[in-house]
């Protein structure tokens, strides 16, 4: 049996069981034909990581509004993996958001589902690029609840809420947290625009997150004999330098 046989592998997402018994039961008629197997299902986005780091699958037809993770949070884990999913979403959206779809080019089907809308995004499914994680943030205002990296054969989620800052260094961003330190591959503006409510920048490489900040302390270089701002965080040792441009946040916190 070639590539082009083999059947395509999908993974079903829906917190309610009757929608994905919906969509099972449509899959089944487009199995007539169109060669395909489903490998899983998951009631939210965090069961989906977990399982589909350890099942393969082609297409991943996702809800959109689901309780803990929405489907377009998922998208975006997703693509960490070394081979992400196609993605098909699955929403009762408004018009406007549709155009949003629409204007990306990414797949999605209107509840209620029609089997003629779900195959012909099926037939089209192996040669579909994963939506990349920059056009899946302009779908939702929200920002992400975790960050993730692919470590170990698995997604490994980082709750936002744990990150004490964000430190660019090279083309990698380093996340840390009390526990530990992460490595993540998104550029630092993106992140600071998307949590903007969390993070401030204290320098061009560095964002921290504002309830974190325990104090400030003005510091002099053994070298140059300058004398420079360092903000505090709680938990931390290590004192973050800030910029001179940046000098206004001790002001403004203190």
């Amino acid at each position: 049996m070639n590539l082009v046989e083999l059947p395509l592998t999908i993974f079903v997402v829906d917190d309610e069981p009757l929608a994905r018994n919906r969509i099972k039961e449509l899959l089944s008629d487009c199995s007539a034909q169109l060669p395909l197997e489903i490998v899983g299902e998951a009631s939210n986005g965090y069961e989906a990581l977990d399982k589909l780091s350890a099942i393969s699958a082609d297409v991943v037809l996702t809800d959109i509004r689901m309780p803990q993770m929405d489907g377009v949070e998922l998208a975006q884990h997703l693509n960490k993996l070394p081979k992400p999913p196609a993605i098909i979403f699955t929403t009762a959206y408004d018009k406007y958001a549709i155009q949003a779809f629409e204007l990306h080019a990414i797949d999605y089907l209107l509840k209620p589902i029609r089997l003629g809308r779900l195959f012909d995004a099926l037939s089209h499914a192996r040669n579909t690029v994963p939506p990349r994680i920059e056009l899946l943030q302009e779908l939702v205002p929200e920002p992400r609840k975790n960050l993730s990296i692919h470590e170990r054969g698995k997604i490994h989620l980082i709750p936002i809420e744990t990150v004490l800052f964000l430190r660019a260094e090279l083309k990698y961003i380093t996340v840390r947290t009390v526990e530990r330190e992460f490595l993540i591959e998104e550029p630092l503006t993106a992140l600071e625009k998307e949590f903007a409510a969390r993070f401030i920048r204290i320098h061009r490489n560095c964002l921290v997150a504002k309830n974190e900040i325990e104090g400030f302390e003005k510091v002099t270089d053994d070298e140059t004999g300058e004398t420079h701002w360092t903000v505090k965080l709680k938990n931390l040792d290590e004192m973050l330098p800030i910029s001179r441009r940046q000098q206004f946040i001790v002001k403004e916190f203190s």
